[in-house]
């Protein structure tokens, strides 16, 4: 921490001026100055160079599987869709080259079929593994939405009216939290005979809220006997208004955390699922399904095996560290540790502006008195 600095009087009598010191509080309250909250929460997440990377590499992902393939009436730039019998190789291997010719390698290249080729029945893995990223991401985004929903309501009424209302909503959600995931859904697929994307997330988001219903009303127990919100009370505002405008901004940064652990977590349960036969089904098309088609392929042909998982690993990953850091930049308890240039940038500023504020004013000459 850089030590107070000194500025001696101008006149003999006059009091010594100390200007603040430039420790981490004060140059954390200069650097927000004059910024809006999501000025504030926008420059910390950018800082976060694990949730920024993150970002771009899932941001790439799903750009390349959307275009890839294409969607809807959008046309794919590439040559194979996951339906296509593709001809047989007598090299089913991947084609593609990440060693440029300066390094002995091949290029920089796809190939015909960068992921490898599964002869036994024709089908390119690159176009595999694209149309089951585009699913996976559908099935976590509705999982996703589905669980905040929920959770956020059933949370909240629980932890801010508590008494008879808390004890029947936690009383449901344990109730919900025993019931097995994978059995039922196991049950419901064969019920129903649907076993589509769809079906799955529905099922999965009405079943996956629980924790973080439970986290909410943690929050909200802590928050609503703190100052601002019987300021609220008192100033008349409803509990609706004290819900969604006092308290829920302030467990923006637990409720973000624990809705993208679950969206990581729905990939895998995903994949356990299709893995035991009850997840996604042909014709559809997912990462879990996939590993769940190729798993005796392991030792002979782990291309086929490998890059769903390894886009799977990516994904989540991914998440979590998008979680970690709109933790970082929604939590007002975060603060940025400074660099010793920093501080010392901001001590040359205080000292200048101390110099200004201490500077003699000039008096009446004497001449102007004669």
């Amino acid at each position: 921490m850089t030590a107070p600095l000194q500025v001696e009087p101008t006149h003999p009598g006059e009091p010594v001026v100390e200007p603040p010191s430039a420790d981490e509080q004060l140059f954390e309250q200069k650097e927000v100055a004059g910024l809006s909250q999501m000025q504030i929460v926008r420059r910390r997440f950018f800082r976060h160079r694990g949730a920024i990377v993150s970002l771009f590499v899932l941001a790439g992902i799903v750009v390349m599987s959307v275009t890839s393939l294409g969607t809807g009436p959008i046309p794919g730039w590439w040559k194979w869709s996951h339906t296509d019998i593709v001809p047989s190789t007598p090299n089913d291997g991947p084609t593609m080259s990440l060693r440029p010719t300066w390094l002995g390698g091949a290029g920089i290249h796809l190939g015909a079929h960068p992921f490898g080729l599964d002869n036994e029945i024709g089908r390119d893995i690159f176009a595999l593994t694209m149309k089951g990223v585009q699913t996976t991401l559908v099935i976590i985004l509705v999982v996703g939405a589905m669980t905040l929903l929920i959770g956020v309501t059933i949370g909240a009424v629980a932890g801010y009216f508590g008494g008879l209302i808390d004890s029947i909503l936690m009383r449901f959600t344990d109730v919900m939290i025993v019931i097995p995931l994978l059995l039922f859904v196991s049950v419901v697929a064969f019920v129903t005979k649907a076993s589509g994307m769809w079906t799955l997330a529905a099922v999965m988001g009405l079943f996956l809220w629980t924790g973080l219903a439970r986290l909410v009303r943690a929050e909200f127990l802590a928050l609503r006997e703190r100052e601002f919100v019987d300021a609220a009370r008192v100033a008349g505002a409803s509990s609706r208004r004290i819900i969604f405008k006092h308290i829920l901004p302030n467990s923006v940064n637990v409720i973000v955390v624990s809705v993208t652990l679950l969206m990581g977590g729905a990939i895998l349960t995903e994949a356990a699922l299709s893995f035991l036969g009850f997840g996604i089904q042909r014709p559809d098309v997912s990462l879990g399904n996939i590993i769940q088609e190729y798993q005796s392929a392991f030792s002979t042909r782990p291309w086929l095996f490998v890059w769903p998982g390894v886009f799977i690993v990516v994904i989540v990953l991914c998440l979590q560290f998008i979680g970690d850091g709109l933790r970082d930049a929604f939590d007002p308890r975060q603060k940025r540790v400074p660099k010793r240039k920093d501080l010392e940038s901001s001590a040359g500023a205080i000292r200048r502006d101390a110099e200004v504020i201490t500077a003699p004013v000039p008096g009446p000459s004497l001449s102007d008195d004669s």
